[in-house]
């Protein structure tokens, strides 16, 4: 896509470089990739056809160079991503056990963190057609937090659609806070995609449907609440649709929240009814954790809509 060119989507936060276990060499050997919530969901999206931009800041690094290049290579405009001297890009580690994966990241202090309002590129924001963030471009730093904000708010303003995944990461910020923030914010969405998990920490539920039913409460116009191996629950104020998951052969789930999310949110756009945008993104997420990284395995339309008929 060109850059400058209209688009479906701007997404804001901040996108990392990976390294990933992969179980070779006595768990010695790492697979370099990509991540960052918020950029594999720009890239699941692109991958389905949407066109879209991202929004976020990197160091004049290596790691910064990677990732646009990334983006070239995905056909999602990064023209309005700063370049700050002074920062550094993020980079986090995934590692692999009987519990599942787990990560590490070098992040504080990266140059999505110093993110500011005053950077916002409002025009690019204003002609899109839907702005989508997370709990992590809100937690990583209290300029991000107000810049996410303030994008929310130019959205809002010219009529732009807003997405959030809830992306709960305790290790960026306290409970209570993000208890308080992610309400907020949920609130202000017309499309609000968590993590079961997520929600039950914030509101000591745990039945989906009072789940979903605390975010339609709160203003979100439509909820796709993600309950992983279980598949999805997805609903507005008029229907409510359990999603069965998606047949695959896991080997690594990293992303697979992310890659339902950006398909979700391009078939939502496209026009389609919540039951297909449930099961069209709950396949692409399937297949996503059939390959090792955030990014790599991603699907692109074709494979999803193949597996589809497959089933």
């Amino acid at each position: 896509m060109a850059e400058g060119q209209a688009v479906d989507i701007v997404a804001l936060g901040e996108a990392m470089v990976e390294f990933n276990q992969t179980g070779e060499g006595g768990g010695r050997q790492y697979l370099q990739g990509f991540g960052g919530d918020t950029s594999n969901f720009a890239i699941a999206a692109a991958r389905q056809g949407a066109r879209v931009a991202y929004l976020s800041a990197l160091g004049d690094d290596p790691y910064g160079q990677m990732l646009r290049a990334l983006w070239d290579g995905e056909g999602v405009d990064h023209a309005e991503v700063a370049t700050n001297a002074e920062a550094f890009t993020a980079i986090y580690f995934v590692t692999h056990d009987a519990g599942g994966h787990r990560f590490s990241f070098f992040r504080s202090g990266s140059a999505a963190a110093r993110m500011t309002p005053a950077q916002l590129p409002r025009a690019r924001l204003a002609s899109a057609k839907l702005l989508h963030l997370s709990g992590i471009s809100l937690a990583i730093s209290p300029s991000a937090c107000d810049t996410a904000y303030a994008a929310i708010e130019v959205a809002r303003a010219n009529g732009v659609k807003v997405s959030f995944d809830t992306n709960l990461r305790l290790k960026l910020w306290s409970i209570d806070r993000a208890r308080a923030v992610m309400n907020d914010v949920i609130a202000r969405c017309d499309l609000c995609l968590p993590s079961y998990d997520d929600v039950v920490a914030i509101t000591g539920l745990s039945d989906p449907d009072a789940l979903v039913d605390h975010c339609l409460r709160l203003g979100a116009k439509v909820v796709a609440l993600k309950l992983g191996e279980q598949g999805a629950l997805v609903a507005d104020d008029r229907q409510r649709h359990r999603i069965a998951p998606h047949p695959c052969q896991p080997v690594d789930a990293t992303g697979a929240g992310d890659t339902f999310g950006g398909a979700f949110v391009h078939r939502w756009l496209q026009g389609d009814d919540l039951a297909q945008a449930g099961r069209y993104a709950a396949a692409a997420a399937a297949l996503s954790t059939q390959g090792y990284g955030a990014v790599a395995p991603i699907p692109n339309a074709q494979q999803v809509l193949e597996s589809l008929r497959g089933r």
